[in-house]
């Protein structure tokens, strides 16, 4: 595990953005974790989350041209992490982001920011059914553009109806990368090296439910 994987765990259980008991998802599965990118809602958090989006996109050496992030979670989510960025690796790229609406007035259009050119990196929370990815990918393909990759916050890698997770179909169907800052088997590593009783407690549900539906 990577350091900055390591300080988003540590800082995601703190302030309880990643927690621990019985929760039950849209699929109907009781999940021993629940991770809401939701609460990363003050400038702090979102400062420190677009750091470890950072660290996640140099380590993972993509060839990218420019950031896109979805309307509307991605907006905030591809501003931060442009500036972290330049701020942390010295990689200065253009970013964009769309309108769910086009304008009909002004310079019009539905792509804010630079041009959505060239190879493609798109900036999402988390991917669950991919559906918001397909609509992303009809965007910047319109726009005569190519997706290359996505960065999302974390990977459950945890299958569907099928033998894939909802990543693993992204990256077979469009035939790309999905980098993420954290993956479930992260976060069991996490809670096997941790010394707190506390969270001891969670790994054999989790390690449990990684078995029964994980990819």
């Amino acid at each position: 595990m990577q350091e900055f994987q390591s300080n988003f765990l540590k800082f995601v259980i703190d302030h309880e953005i990643l927690r621990f008991g019985e929760f039950t998802l849209k699929s109907g599965r009781i999940s021993p974790y629940f991770f809401n990118a939701g609460l990363f809602n003050t400038g702090e958090k979102l400062s420190f989350l677009a750091k470890c989006y950072a660290d996640a996109i140099a380590e993972s050496r993509l060839d990218f041209d420019v950031l896109f992030g979805p309307a509307y979670k991605g907006i905030p989510l591809v501003t931060a992490t442009a500036m972290a960025l330049v701020n942390q690796h010295g990689i200065n790229k253009p970013y964009c982001f769309n309108r769910k609406e086009a304008k009909v007035h002004g310079e019009g259009g539905s792509i804010v920011g630079a041009d959505l050119t060239g190879n493609v990196l798109i900036i999402d929370d988390v991917i669950t059914a991919g559906t918001a990815i397909r609509e992303a990918v009809e965007i910047i393909t319109s726009c005569g553009a190519k997706l290359c990759g996505i960065a999302v916050a974390m990977d459950r890698q945890e299958r569907g109806t099928g033998k894939l997770s909802a990543i693993q179909e992204i990256e077979e169907n469009y035939q790309i990368r999905v980098v993420s800052i954290i993956t479930l088997q992260n976060i069991v590593d996490y809670l096997k090296a941790t010394n707190s009783e506390s969270l001891q407690q969670h790994l054999d549900a989790v390690v449990a439910y990684r078995t029964e539906y994980g990819v």
